[in-house]
């Protein structure tokens, strides 16, 4: 979406999401993300082999969300297969992959875009602290926004601050166990984590490309003009590695300086969930670093998604204990 009605419905949305107007939101889910993540940590005890994203990554973010859009609890499993679901649809390959799976994909989008629908409309009338309680009775300086844009809203939260939290911290722990004197370092030192994860959004981030952008106008990038309309691709990854930008960019540095990399786009685009997947991936990786018993990888490189725009392993298996 563009500018005007771009601009009106991010504001719109950031009034609940972080300051001015919410500046408590993410740190008043710090005690919820710490139990969250440490109940799913408590799951793998005794486990000699774990999959990091089907154990752990994946159940995280959904869980997280549902808490922050106001979700009853009793529909949190529904969620958890229909997000499931439309992320299983994405790498469709109708060459090799049943119908079935882009079918469930569809039926899930639907099941939950109704769902959504039914929650927000229980709202009118009944403010809460919640987030879909807080959209539909908000009445700011830009208006309200309609239940169907209240619905798509949330969809992003749940469908896109999905996939790339999972991928965040699958990437993240994979990372930590190709370089083991980093992972000794952050269970000696804790408050590494706030760099480290900065680090690994620029070294290996979740989003590689964000495709199909048009040029507004003829645009000159290193000697070459972009002519006005053509479609281009910006390639994040690419971007956090500029070695004209960052010094020595493919080494892994959770020293790293001036780390400003790309790792939630930016402008006027920029990710608005970056603060809430930050946090969940800070503590994520720094409990599962302290509480994994001598975790080792067992397939390297790991089965990776068939996409260029998301980066993560499909499956990060580990043993942990004496093996």
């Amino acid at each position: 979406m563009d500018s005007p009605e771009h601009d009106r419905l991010r504001r719109m949305a950031l009034r609940h999401f972080g300051p001015p107007h919410t500046p408590g939101l993410v740190t008043g889910l710090e005690g919820f993300l710490t139990a969250t993540v440490n109940g799913l940590i408590d799951g793998l005890a005794g486990k000699e082999r774990i999959d990091v994203v089907d154990d752990f990554a994946f159940p995280l973010p959904v869980t997280v969300i549902c808490h922050l859009l106001g979700v009853p609890r009793e529909d949190e499993p529904r969620f958890h297969l229909w997000v499931n679901d439309i992320m299983n649809s994405v790498d469709y390959d109708p060459e090799t992959d049943p119908k079935e799976k882009l079918d469930k994909g569809v039926r899930a989008r639907n099941d939950l875009r109704r769902r959504l629908g039914e929650l927000v409309e229980q709202r009118h009338g009944r403010p809460a602290d919640d987030l879909l309680s807080r959209l539909a009775n908000d009445d700011g300086p830009d208006g309200r926004m309609t239940d169907a844009d209240i619905v798509a809203t949330a969809k992003v939260f749940l469908v896109a601050g999905h996939e790339t939290v999972v991928n965040l911290v699958a990437n993240g722990m994979l990372t930590l166990l190709r370089h083991p004197d980093v992972l000794r370092r952050l269970r000696d030192e804790p408050d590494l984590i706030v760099p480290l994860v900065e680090e690994l959004l620029r070294y290996e981030p979740p989003v590689q490309i964000i495709p199909c952008r048009a040029a507004y106008s003829d645009i000159t990038v290193a000697d070459t003009v972009i002519p006005k309309g053509s479609q281009i691709m910006l390639m994040l990854a690419s971007g956090s590695r500029d070695p004209e930008r960052f010094h020595d960019p493919d080494r892994f540095d959770p020293d790293r300086r001036d780390n400003q990399h790309l790792g939630f786009g930016s402008g006027i685009h920029l990710c608005f969930g970056g603060p809430l997947a930050r946090r969940e991936a800070q503590i994520a990786l720094g409990e599962l670093a302290r509480r994994l018993d001598r975790p080792r990888l067992v397939v390297d490189p790991p089965p990776y998604r068939p996409s260029p725009v998301l980066r993560g392993p499909i499956h990060l298996d580990v043993e942990q204990g004496d093996g």
